[in-house]
């Protein structure tokens, strides 16, 4: 079989499993957070921790207690990395500098993962388990906690209320990550993904050398990086390690878990506003701009492969072309950082088609939660521009969109931009930021600007060729990576609370349908127009003058 038709068995495999568990997932996810009732264990913790479950919030307070919860998330997980070293399972590892480790804890609350460390180095098993797998779990709850609040805003009319962060969040975490993520763990041990306490072991190799063979808990922590949409690898290659990802296999399993829960997300949109077909249109916007991105990345990389330098520098040969571009478009479509290549290996339209899958506000589908309200907030912004067009009142779903709600999307759209574009200037306009750069010219710069629209958008996959562990990089990153979760998150609530207290206006013959192929073209078209108009510059002199050259 050829790689091109190996490719794109594969994409169909993708396809299939994920149209099979389209429905029943995403309305299960509905289920989850619509019940009245509260199990057992939640009730524990509800009472452990005197939360009134019934309480609604309205959406300051929502906010506000994500906000605090995140706060109280990094300073503990960065007091965690410090003392490290002075902590049972250690295995010799070192603690982590001041910088490198609030970077690190801001990294895994804000769902980025970005690693100024070596993975096998820079963490002690029990900073893995007992702080960045939790982080894992609940960055991901957070994240999905905010998408479910602002369907509700959309869903319910009259009300000051959006739902209790709380029973989100362990909701969240205790019905939809934790099972799906151990059966996703038992799925990859199977698969021959390591899970031991074992510290580093040196063996002697058949030329007589001695390495050294590190282990850890490493299975339990890539399942639910992956189905978190977070990314960081246990290992410092990510999971191109053959102990993170050991086969073909095993590759399209991790796939599929970084894509299951947010190409199920529309559905659940659909069943809470009472309109599947609404979810159908979202689900459109999502399924064409990942599919356009890995077919263009996918051509990108054949076509170089046909070349004298072939294409397989920085990619594993058990994945191959195919499993590589399956696999980079998976994770910076979502809020992953994971890698099985190198994106640095990439040509330089496949590596920059990478980039503006973040550029585009990751709602290809998007992360855990943050991939649905993003695309709702695209949705917002086309009712508005397509209301002024025709000469009708901008509403999705009864909610009429005024001063309000389109100052809270603008914000939102606006946020990501500056971050990226401020970090980048500023950086290579410093002598001393530009010599943590492996090369020069248009790739020197399509290298720093990956970095800040990564930390920017909270994927956390780097391009491989920045020094980024300088007290410089470590806080500016640390600044766009929290301003980039929790400003979107602050307006997004912000948005759902505006919605949530008008009334449901009667459907007319002006109203316009949010539910039909051609507002789903539209949505496609203004999600395009607005990174374009943003970022074709900085793309045109980066991987684009690269290509040209």
């Amino acid at each position: 079989m050829s790689e091109l038709s190996s490719a794109v068995t594969t994409m169909l495999a993708v396809a299939v499993i994920l149209g099979l568990t389209h429905v029943p997932l995403g309305e299960y996810l509905a289920r989850v957070f619509t019940s009245e009732h509260h199990t057992r264990a939640e009730r524990w913790i509800y009472r452990v921790c005197g939360i009134d479950p019934e309480g609604e919030q309205r959406w300051s307070t929502y906010a506000g207690a994500v906000l605090a919860f995140s706060v109280a998330c990094v300073l503990g997980l960065w007091t965690l990395l410090l003392v490290q070293t002075h902590l049972p399972l250690s295995v010799g590892r070192q603690g982590q500098g001041v910088d490198t480790a609030l970077n690190t804890a801001v990294s895994f609350v804000t769902n980025t993962n970005w690693q100024s460390y070596g993975g096998e180095s820079g963490a002690t098993h029990l900073a893995q388990m007992l702080g960045l797998t939790v982080q894992n779990f609940v960055s991901a709850a957070v994240g999905l906690a905010v998408a479910i609040a602002l369907v509700r805003g959309i869903a319910r009319s009259g009300s000051d209320r959006i739902g209790n962060f709380w029973v989100d969040l362990v909701r969240g975490t205790l019905r939809v990550l934790l099972p799906i993520a151990f059966l996703g763990a038992l799925l990859l041990l199977f698969g021959g993904v390591i899970q031991n306490l074992a510290g580093p072991t040196s063996v002697t190799t058949l030329a007589g050398g001695t390495q050294v063979i590190q282990g850890g808990p490493v299975a339990s922590q890539e399942a639910i990086k992956l189905l978190g949409t977070n990314g960081g690898g246990f290992f410092n290659a990510n999971s191109a390690h053959p102990f993170e990802n050991p086969n073909p296999v095993t590759n399209v399993l991790e796939i599929l878990l970084v894509l299951i829960i947010p190409f199920a997300l529309p559905r659940t949109y659909g069943a809470m506003v009472g309109d599947r077909r609404q979810g159908r249109a979202v689900l459109g916007l999502m399924a064409t701009l990942f599919l356009g991105s890995w077919a263009a990345c996918l051509g990108a990389e054949s076509a170089l492969a046909r070349t004298a330098q072939g294409a397989l520098e920085g990619k594993e040969l058990r994945f191959g072309i195919g499993g590589s571009v399956l696999f980079g478009t998976a994770t910076t479509g979502t809020s992953t950082g994971a890698v099985d290549a190198m994106h640095d290996s990439f040509s330089p339209l496949g590596g920059g088609m990478l980039m503006t899958n973040m550029l585009l506000g990751e709602i290809s589908p998007g992360g855990v939660g943050t991939g649905l309200y993003s695309a709702l907030v695209v949705a917002i912004i086309t009712v508005f521009i397509a209301g002024l067009m025709v000469g009708r009142t901008p509403e999705l779903l009864g909610k009429q969109i005024g001063r309000a709600e389109i100052t809270s999307a603008a914000l939102f759209i606006l946020t990501m931009p500056t971050l990226v574009l401020a970090g980048t200037a500023v950086s290579i306009a410093m002598p001393s930021a530009r010599a943590a750069l492996a090369n020069s010219g248009p790739h020197g710069l399509t290298e720093m600007m990956y970095a800040y629209t990564s930390a920017s958008n909270n994927n956390g996959s780097a391009f491989a060729g920045l020094g980024a562990d300088t007290p410089w990089f470590n806080l500016t990153l640390a600044a766009c990576m929290w301003l980039g979760r929790f400003v979107p998150i602050v307006l997004a609530l912000a948005l759902a609370g505006s919605l949530a207290a008008q009334p449901r206006r009667a459907v007319t013959d002006g109203t316009m349908p949010t539910h039909t192929p051609l507002f789903t073209v539209l949505l496609v078209g203004v999600a395009l127009i607005v990174a374009g108009l943003t970022f074709f510059p900085a793309l045109a002199l980066g991987p684009i003058a690269e290509a040209t050259l």
